[in-house]
């Protein structure tokens, strides 16, 4: 049996798909580690159960950036 598209009532499907695309993740980034700080990254992720590292990453990396830059915004004067 196909499954049916899960569609929200008055949002327009092209707008969606729109959105959609714009999220696509398609540009790679490479990190390296030095033992110790691979060692903390696996304790973390063992103590706090977490199985996406690359989420976890993300959002590390993401949050720190938009703090950053929330704190030194430019100003006027």
């Amino acid at each position: 049996m196909a499954r049916k598209k899960k569609t929200i009532p008055g949002v327009d499907p092209a707008y969606l798909e729109k959105q959609k695309a714009l999220l696509l993740r398609k540009n790679r980034h490479v990190l390296y580690f030095n033992d110790s700080e691979l060692a903390a990254i696996n304790e973390y992720c063992t103590r706090f159960k977490v199985h996406a590292k690359s989420a976890l990453f993300r959002e590390a990396i993401m949050s720190k950036i938009l703090s950053e830059l929330e704190e030194n915004h430019p100003t006027l004067f």
